[in-house]
């Protein structure tokens, strides 16, 4: 079980993972890739347009190895060569570069090359907020836009199993709506108290689960206290399913800009776990999210 963010670097320093950097031109992402291999967390592969990827380098201060970059130019080529990559197991990671989201994960989607799982690839953001005294992760505020029950199954799933992979034995996971009575009108409710049902009978394997639960009783004791409601999750969740795009990004954001949280994000639900950051990102919050990769 992690303490903070800065336990990813602790664990992760000296793995030496490789990774792949699908359109390394691209300075925000050269720069979090270079302090990663400088702490020994990765062995960079670049794929992108040599020049540009060099000269990004020189601005920066960046030695790259000339056998670490691979020419290529146009997203789809560099798409289809990062891909056949993982496939053929010349990297453990993949992370996205200057290149559309839509069309990496199109490549990664692809069943030639055997990196789906044949689940739902979802986002899964761990956040470190000040005042909180453990971390929270939270899902999916990047990808699936209105999961219905069965996506919302994968979500859960894949978010479990991330988190028993960082050492939570039995995560506490609240699958939220705007209320905890459930109501045939607000289908956020009865998708959560059908994945709890799922959790009670070990869909998920071991965790405590529940839900509908809203925000403040997922969180805070108190809140669960004063509104008289016994849940399992006691106020005190490790992991947040929230029930789509719209609520997961506005609560991720708020985080952020609101309690100055810092985060680090990864896509499961394939083999191999896939790294896409926003130029927004802090720079720390991009080497979490390299960091992170490399420990599951």
């Amino acid at each position: 079980m992690l303490e903070n963010l800065q336990s990813l670097l602790l664990k992760s320093k000296g793995l030496q993972k490789r990774a792949i950097i699908a359109g390394a031109n691209d300075s925000h992402v050269l720069e979090a890739v270079k302090n990663a291999e400088e702490q020994k967390i990765i062995t960079p592969i670049l794929i992108g347009e040599r020049l540009k990827i060099q000269q990004i380098a020189k601005e920066i201060n960046y030695n790259i190895l000339e056998d670490n970059i691979i020419d290529i130019s146009g997203e789809v080529n560099i798409a289809k060569k990062a891909i056949e990559m993982m496939h053929n197991d010349q990297a453990d990671i993949l992370i996205k570069g200057l290149i559309n989201t839509a069309v990496i994960l199109k490549w990664v989607l692809n069943k030639d090359y055997n990196l789906n799982l044949g689940k739902v690839l979802s986002h899964v953001a761990l956040m470190e907020i000040p005042g909180r005294q453990k971390l929270l992760f939270i899902t999916d505020a990047a990808l699936n836009i209105l999961p219905d029950i069965e996506q919302k199954s994968h979500i859960t799933e894949n978010v479990i199993n991330l988190a028993r992979k960082l050492g939570y034995e039995k995560p506490k996971v609240a699958i939220i709506s705007s209320n905890e009575k459930v109501s045939e009108k607000l289908i956020s409710s009865v998708d959560a108290a059908i994945i709890s049902k799922m959790g009670e009978r070990n869909s998920f394997g071991s965790c405590v689960i529940d839900g509908p639960l809203a925000l403040d009783i997922a969180i805070s004791k108190e809140a669960l206290d004063l509104k008289g409601i016994c849940s399992p999750v006691d106020g005190d969740a490790d992991i947040l399913v929230l029930p789509n795009i719209d609520a997961a990004n506005a609560l991720y954001k708020s985080l952020i800009y609101f309690a100055k949280a810092e985060t680090a994000g990864v896509i499961v639900g394939s083999r191999k776990p896939v790294v896409v950051t926003s130029r927004a990102d802090s720079a720390v919050s991009k080497l979490y999210s390299i960091a992170l990769a490399t420990l599951l």
